[in-house]
């Protein structure tokens, strides 16, 4: 089939048009237009309407440009089935994998893609899942996206998943402490993020790694480099990712006694959250949404390692008033930081206690490495004299082995 290139070229011969002469009839530059004609480079439809209209061609060079375009897109079909296929056909393919991979390829047939809900169900399921689920359904899906990019590495909603997705994975191996591997995921979801182009993607992703730095015991100065650098990005944006970059600030500066910065911190968070989408505050019960109760919990965490308890303590009050049931596991963290401030104020055994009765109270299933990461801040409030309680000896106990699973 005669490419665009070779069309635009002889239609520009037949009215003995130079490559510059076309140049000052459409406004692309000559070299731009020579590397079409070679197919070094790909038309848009602008540019093949303005092709149109200067070399009036009864319509060929904006059909060829279309059927280019189909064209693309039923190769592009062809090759996801192919993969998806291959996947499917795998003897040692996870039954998971194997299982999406046909789903998907089923979507692939007819030029759908569902991978917006597919990250929207996992912005859910983080908040309800064990992290043991999260990494074995991820594994599947994620198998499955890997071989959608091999035959479509410039796709953007792919990428955009690749990196939210890779976010939700890193958060799981977070909850089961495995530190050094979530830092490799990391890398892996900026990158993808940063491949989208997608400014709130880029910002979300970077987002839950400043948030989730502190728990992951990460140096004060790398979290806050990367608050810098989503801050730059995000711009003046008001969006989820922004405000939690925030809160992830005031968070890492509140546990590093930068006091002044800490409370500054806190005042922009809500801030940005005071300019948040409306359905961005509705969202009470997903990764992607920043509802009233994140600010409170935000408060809640810098107020009490700053000393504040009285501010604290009011914003506990509020947040508890605020949290979804099936918030358990968050709210359950928020409840170690009233234990703590306790024990600041002169509060020992009572706030000792409390930790173990906010553990108790929460389903094994849902204890994880954060919630353990917070209530080991609890037994650091103590003082030295008091090290020797009984409560004390049992909170360490309960905390030294990470829950499976």
């Amino acid at each position: 089939m005669t490419s665009f290139g070779e069309i635009l070229r002889r239609h520009r011969r037949q009215r003995h048009l130079s490559l510059r002469n076309l140049q000052r009839k459409i406004q692309f530059d000559y070299s731009y237009i020579s590397q079409i004609e070679r197919g070094a480079r790909r038309p848009t439809l602008q540019f093949a309407q303005a092709c149109e209209d200067a070399l009036d061609t009864g319509g060929i060079l904006v059909d060829t440009y279309r059927q280019d375009q189909t064209g693309d897109a039923t190769m592009r079909r062809r090759s996801l089935l192919h993969a998806m296929g291959a996947l499917a056909a795998t003897p040692a393919a996870e039954s998971l994998a194997e299982l999406e991979a046909l789903r998907h390829g089923l979507a692939a047939a007819t030029g759908y893609s569902e991978w917006a809900q597919v990250v929207a169900d996992y912005g859910h399921d983080f908040y309800v899942a064990s992290p043991a689920q999260l990494v074995e359904q991820l594994r599947g899906d994620l198998t499955v996206l890997q071989h959608q990019l091999a035959a479509a590495p410039a796709d953007r909603t792919l990428l955009r998943a690749a990196g939210s997705l890779s976010v939700v994975m890193t958060m799981a191996l977070s909850a089961t402490g495995q530190n050094t591997m979530a830092r490799r995921w990391w890398r892996t979801a900026r990158t993808h993020a940063d491949q989208s182009g997608c400014t709130d993607t880029r910002v979300w992703v970077r987002n839950w790694e400043v948030v989730n730095g502190t728990y992951e015991r990460r140096p004060i100065r790398e979290i806050l480099d990367r608050a810098d650098e989503a801050t730059a990005i995000a711009g003046d944006r008001a969006c989820v990712g922004h405000a939690g970059v925030l809160a992830g600030r005031a968070q890492a500066l509140a546990v590093a006694g930068q006091t002044e910065s800490a409370l500054k911190a806190v005042q922009a968070t809500a801030a940005m959250t005071d300019r948040m989408p409306a359905e961005a505050m509705r969202d009470t019960a997903s990764m992607f949404g920043w509802p009233e109760v994140r600010l409170r919990h935000t408060e809640s965490y810098v107020y009490t390692h700053l000393g504040h308890t009285q501010q604290a303590l009011a914003a506990q009050d509020r947040a508890l008033e605020l949290y979804p049931a099936d918030l358990g596991r968050e709210r359950a963290q928020m409840l170690m930081h009233r234990a703590s401030c306790l024990i600041q104020d002169g509060h020992i055994g009572d706030g000792l206690r409390y930790a173990a009765d906010v553990l108790d109270a929460l389903p094994q299933s849902d204890h994880n490495a954060l919630l353990y990461e917070v209530a080991t801040a609890v037994v650091t409030q103590v003082p030295e004299q008091d090290l020797r309680r009984v409560e004390v000896v049992e909170l360490r106990q309960r905390l030294a082995e990470l829950p499976s699973g």
